[in-house]
């Protein structure tokens, strides 16, 4: 997998989720543009492998805004992060307009929540730029049903749009999309069987950091995440998207030194 200048195999590895949003559901990862720099070296310091800038909230219940008004939020900020830092960045959008925006100003890949379903230029414009781009399934309706199934054809499908628009097969990550149009009980069949991803042929994203299928409040919600980040590991899973990056590369450094017991989620607390 090749995202900016880097390639990235044979691991797994942190990308760290900058928000430059008021509403994201983990209010301690909300970042003023003022404070981007920091946040980007602290995350660097820790162990990030890519940054993960996203400009618009897409909690349960978010109120969308315009694609002129999330490249209000990132576009700065973005400048700031690519002349200051040498790390692949990736923006989290949905809109071509925003898409194009950010490719212009240096991001290395698109974080699409709506696997390229959502604006029909998107993969024109990621080709465009030669960019990365990491799928992710989606429904506009809760998934029923054969969860599999749902999850495995749609991002069939929307790698095949990718393809076809010409973006490099290198460049395509797939993320099954814990938390979006499914239950508790999927999404943990989803996170028990991430490896069934593998079968699409491209490497995979899991971004369950601090979600609500972990149960109580977010604050309480690192050590299950980091129990995910163990299991990712061992289920061959490239990317996780986390909130918490050196306890989360600290668990999977471990898993890979020592073999822990992703269930042992004390042992990542220390």
């Amino acid at each position: 997998m090749i995202i900016g200048n880097r390639e990235f195999k044979d691991y797994t590895y942190v990308m760290a989720i900058i928000n430059l949003t008021p509403d994201s559901f983990y209010a301690p990862s909300r970042t003023p543009c003022d404070e981007v720099l920091f946040a980007v070296e602290r995350a660097v310091k820790e162990g990030a492998s890519v940054i993960d800038l996203g400009a618009q909230s897409t909690r349960p219940g978010y109120r969308e805004i315009s694609a002129e008004e999330e490249i209000a939020r990132f576009y700065n900020p973005l400048l700031k992060v690519k002349s200051n830092f040498d790390i692949p960045v990736s923006v989290d959008t949905y809109f071509s307009l925003s898409a194009r925006a950010a490719l212009e100003a240096g991001a290395d890949m698109i974080n699409d929540i709506w696997g390229l379903t959502h604006d029909g230029d998107m993969a024109k414009v990621i080709a465009e730029h030669n960019a990365s781009v990491c799928i992710m399934h989606n429904s506009k309706t809760p998934v029923t049903g054969d969860l599999w199934q749902s999850v495995l054809s749609f991002l069939k499908n929307s790698t095949q749009i990718a393809l076809a628009a010409g973006i490099d097969k290198n460049k395509i990550l797939v993320d099954g999309g814990i938390g979006f149009a499914k239950s508790r009980a999927q999404n943990f069949e989803l996170l028990n069987g991430y490896e069934r991803l593998n079968a699409l042929g491209y490497p995979s994203l899991l971004g369950c950091s601090r979600k609500s299928m972990f149960g109580g409040l977010p604050q309480d919600r690192l050590a299950p995440t980091l129990g995910a980040s163990v299991r990712a590991y061992k289920k061959g899973v490239l990317f996780v998207r986390v909130h918490d990056v050196e306890q989360n590369v600290r668990a999977i450094r471990d898993c890979a030194d020592l073999g822990y017991d992703p269930h042992n989620w004390e042992a990542y607390l220390g």
